[in-house]
């Protein structure tokens, strides 16, 4: 018996480092799965994937003699850590897991120190104290003198290991494979991934699916695959013409894309005072659309730019302002200019942020006034103030020549709203000092900037050859504080229904001299906003996924991870549910519902494919000729 228990002990010993990899790997990873799925308790389906993932991870060690194979496990600890660390930032923020595509943009979210400093935890920094605690261990374990296994058995011992751990991570993929037809392709429901396979077989997928994309989109698509998609985004003829068609066309279009405005504070109070009365005055001044959802994705306010110009949906990973800056498109700016219009974008921050420099010439924008081209004689938030930026911003409009398209963006309500300069002093109740209530304090801020702004615009007589379009790009409230957003919605007992119907941004169109002004009640996004455009001042509709606001009726409101409304019933991917609108109820799917469903993911497809070949420019090309 003494012997036995010798032999186990130095056993252990001798693998001392494979049991601590076995033990600590999986409670990190169940930690995080614990954080995007709070309410998710059947550890049984996501232990499985995760044990043998981290089984395969330690099966590569074990080929190598255990110095090595040691320093190779403290190594995957460490790297695998500092994984979910990110995982878990990324999280709090985006609602999302973070892909190589994002990754890819990291420098790009460099400029935004404050947004993203603000967002990590000490708690955070847990994931790493065995690290630490480790170092000591491995300067005594080096010392202990461990039976080494021969290569050859090294390599059996791999095999057993890999072959039962690969087989069950297999099956799991498979299973959602059936499943979830055409997710694990498209990896449009990151989060969904993440709760039944785990964080490394989702890395180890994203970085499968990176690969096989790159070779895949090298390949060229086929020639029916070609016109199925040019028909689907040739929108000349499926919009028919409405009582707005052609009705702006010579007068000036001025957009304005708020930085994380939403719904939710229109027409609210707080401690009885008006959130935002600017913007409560001009929606009563203008057609105001309700029901408008914002699309985004990684890219955030890059995305809103894009879908708002292009009528494309953004990248399946990653950012298309950084992805797809090469290409060629049929954008808003690039009509009017082939209409005689004078195109210019106006935004008060550094030029090469989400790589606009490079993209708004792509998009054929004549002029970019980026942080440069203003005085930056005040900051707010980020950078230059929105009040000095719309100042500045209206000297310009005034010097521009008739006709003209000039977007603008703000920039003061950007997250994390720690910047109370100038707008400290209103009054949030309860809210004073959580992100809720400085949220409140930024964008009462930048509605009074923009009220000015406005009635500058009406009293110079500017809007008088105007329409105006003003819309939020993102939401403002991440995941991880939405409790707060919920209290101040007095909703209970949330649902993902109730999370998605908070993801309404406003959006509101001034004609001249106050026409048409009324609420308008349909389902519609941001990718709706180019068409429409289009419509109003008779420019081809050639090249866009969105539909014209004004002469189309029941459409689909897609979201990037697969999500959809038609207005009576909305779609949730991330757990596969369908609720109705009116009573909040889950309800069953039907044969109508999955054909919506699986026409949601067809247009997601088209818009990648035509990104991802750049088949404008092939279209383009072939209309010439």
């Amino acid at each position: 018996m003494r012997n036995l228990i010798k032999k186990l002990k130095n056993f252990l010993l001798d693998n001392l480092d494979i049991v601590l990899f076995v033990i600590i790997i999986p409670m990190k990873l169940i930690k995080f799965d614990r954080l995007i799925y709070p309410e998710y308790t059947h550890y049984k389906l996501i232990i499985k994937p995760i044990l043998s993932s981290t089984i395969c991870a330690l099966s590569i060690a074990v080929i190598f003699k255990n110095k090595i194979r040691t320093r190779i496990l403290y190594i995957l600890d460490i790297v695998i850590s500092i994984l979910v660390i990110v995982d878990t930032v990324y999280f709090r923020y985006f609602k999302d897991i973070i892909s190589i595509g994002v990754i890819k943009n990291g420098v790009m979210l460099g400029g935004v120190k404050s947004s993203v400093t603000s967002l990590i935890s000490p708690y955070d920094f847990l994931y790493l104290i065995d690290v630490v605690l480790l170092i000591p261990f491995l300067f005594f374990y080096r010392r202990h003198k461990r039976y080494e296994l021969k290569l050859i058995f090294r390599f059996a011992l791999f095999f057993i290991l890999v072959i039962p751990a690969g087989y069950v991570n297999g099956k799991t993929i498979y299973k959602m494979s059936v499943s979830q037809p055409n997710l694990l392709k498209t990896m449009y429901n990151k989060v969904y991934i993440n709760k039944f396979l785990g964080t490394l077989d989702f890395h180890v997928l994203d970085l499968y699916n990176v690969t096989e994309n790159k070779i895949s989109n090298s390949k060229r698509l086929s020639k029916d695959t070609e016109n199925t998609i040019k028909n689907a985004l040739n929108k000349n003829e499926a919009n028919a013409p409405s009582s707005m068609t052609g009705l702006y066309k010579g007068k000036n279009l001025i957009m304005i894309q708020v930085e994380a405005l939403q719904q939710f504070v229109i027409n609210s109070k707080v401690e009885n005072q008006e959130i935002t009365p600017n913007l409560n005055r001009w929606i009563n001044k203008s057609l105001y659309f309700n029901n408008f959802f914002y699309q985004v994705s990684s890219g955030n306010t890059s995305d809103a730019e894009f879908l708002a110009n292009n009528s494309f949906y953004p990248a399946a990973s990653g950012a298309a302002y950084y992805l797809y800056a090469g290409n060629t498109y049929s954008s808003l700016a690039k009509e009017m200019n082939d209409n005689n219009y004078y195109t210019a974008v106006l935004h008060g921050y550094k030029e090469g942020f989400w790589n606009r420099n490079v993209m708004y010439k792509a998009e054929k924008f004549k002029d970019f006034f980026g942080e440069k081209s203003f005085n930056i004689n005040e900051n707010v938030g980020l950078g230059l103030s929105d009040k000095s930026f719309l100042n500045q911003s209206f000297n310009k409009l005034k010097s521009f020549s008739s006709p003209y398209y000039s977007f603008i963006i703000t920039l003061s309500s950007h997250y994390p709203y720690d910047d109370t300069k100038g707008y400290g002093d209103f009054n949030v109740g309860d809210y004073e000092g959580t992100l809720l209530g400085n949220y409140l304090k930024g964008i009462h801020y930048t509605d009074a900037q923009l009220g000015t702004f406005l009635d500058k615009l009406e009293k110079s007589g500017i809007m008088d050859n105007s329409v105006v379009i003003l819309y939020g790009d993102h939401y403002a409230i991440p995941k991880d504080k939405i409790n707060d957003l919920y209290d101040f919605e007095n909703i209970k007992n949330p649902t993902d229904l109730d999370w998605y119907e908070l993801q309404k941004v406003p959006m509101l169109i001034h004609f001249p001299k106050d026409q048409y002004k009324g609420i308008n009640s349909e389902y519609s996004g941001q990718i709706d906003l180019y068409p429409t455009i289009a419509n109003m001042f008779n420019l081809p509709q050639n090249y866009m996924l969105g539909t014209d606001l004004f002469a189309s009726k029941n459409r689909n409101v897609i979201f990037r991870n697969g999500s959809f409304t038609d207005g009576n019933v909305f779609y949730v991917s991330w757990t596969n549910t369908y609720y109705d609108i009116k009573t909040g109820s889950v309800i069953p799917e039907s044969t109508k519902l999955k054909q919506e469903k699986d026409n949601a993911l067809t247009q997601l497809e088209y818009s990648d494919n035509t990104l991802n070949h750049n088949l404008i420019k092939k279209f383009t090309v072939k209309q010439k000729k």
